[in-house]
């Protein structure tokens, strides 16, 4: 019990904060210790994961507010120096395709829940970016849990699960 609440506790971590690996924490977890069943530790994953994508989807719809050293940090007048000149355009086609993708989310809630349950199961587009996203596009709390949770618990399970297949693959 106490591995899965250390589990737990790691996919948390690594839902806020995006250095902590989840994966590699999990396939190390799984190389060691070969007796833990795939399917607790992909739902321990899956439900911390969850539960930290959740703090940056009511982040994102507005429901909780940020710290204020951070709200003011984000929301400051930058002066326009020249190095924020080359990054703006530099990255004025990807704004272009964020700002494009939230629009098309607001007009299709449908196409917003489909890209978010690919992006949780398979990792592309960022889950982060996505969770950020349903929470801009005032995705359905039930769903943004329900189908985070079911794509999460697919992907966290298989990688739990492929050491045990590796190895057995190894002894035949």
């Amino acid at each position: 019990m106490s591995w899965i609440l250390l589990t737990l506790g790691v996919a948390f971590g690594s839902a806020i904060v995006p250095l902590i690996n989840a994966e590699v924490f999990l396939l190390g977890l799984c190389a060691s210790q070969p007796g833990l069943h795939w399917l607790w530790l992909g739902a321990a994953v899956a439900v911390g994961q969850i539960a930290g994508k959740t703090l940056y989807y009511l982040a994102a719809r507005g429901t909780i507010k940020l710290p204020k050293p951070l709200h003011d940090r984000l929301h400051r007048e930058r002066p326009m120096t020249p190095r924020r000149v080359r990054w703006q355009l530099r990255t004025k086609r990807v704004r272009g395709w964020v700002e494009r993708l939230r629009e098309r989310c607001h007009r299709h809630p449908h196409w917003m829940a489909g890209t978010y349950g690919v992006s949780s199961l398979v990792g592309l587009p960022p889950f982060m970016a996505t969770s950020v996203l349903a929470g801009l596009v005032r995705m359905r709390l039930a769903t943004f849990l329900t189908t985070g949770l079911a794509g999460r618990w697919i992907r966290f399970s298989l990688i739990a699960a492929s050491p045990a297949v590796f190895a057995g693959w190894l002894h035949h």
